[in-house]
């Protein structure tokens, strides 16, 4: 357990690093982004490795509507995540829309997972994203939303690229022994 709350932990800072000591990651210049890059590939391995070796109560498990739920939530973080990398027009309503997707990610795992390993994990990315647009809304102000030419063309590969990424995620789950339709 202590593997999986030292990586959550190194990548919430890690990621809160340049708004909570601003000067200080400003004066690193290039070396900052390598020491942050550094500390993100290794709270990735210590998130997976620990949440593979923790283990602790269960206080509830998946039910069929807890998952249908979750598998909603998942094609919405998958969403969010693609039309951020488009920049289409749901960019213009949604102020975070990758945070907003570790959000929902979040959330979904927590529906379908009732252990303590879990709410260590998914809880504490939740938390992190919520403590991250709170600073950057109190840091920034309320900016107007990202200014965007949407296309059709670009809704459309947005919706694909949403749908054939959510079946390969759940495809890897599946392969990996975490079925996700069933």
């Amino acid at each position: 357990m202590v593997k999986l709350l030292a990586g959550v932990l190194l990548w919430s800072l890690a990621h809160l690093f340049k708004r909570l000591a601003p000067t200080f990651r400003q004066g690193m210049g290039d070396t900052g982004k390598l020491v942050v890059t550094l500390a993100l590939f290794g709270s990735l391995v210590l998130m997976v490795s620990g949440y593979q070796d923790a283990s602790g109560p269960v206080w509830w498990v998946r039910q069929p509507s807890s998952l249908l739920i979750s598998n909603v939530l998942m094609l919405l973080a998958v969403y969010l995540m693609v039309v951020s990398a488009l920049k289409t027009s749901a960019t213009r309503v949604i102020r975070h829309p990758q945070l907003s997707a570790v959000k929902a990610w979040s959330l979904g795992h927590l529906l379908v997972n009732g252990d303590l390993p879990s709410l260590v994990l998914f809880g504490g990315l939740l938390m992190w994203a919520l403590l991250s647009v709170l600073i950057i809304n109190r840091q920034d102000g309320e900016t107007k939303l990202a200014a965007t030419n949407p296309s059709w063309l670009r809704e459309v590969i947005a919706i694909l690229a949403t749908f054939g990424a959510y079946i390969l995620i759940g495809l890897v789950h599946g392969y990996l022994g975490y079925p996700v339709f069933n």
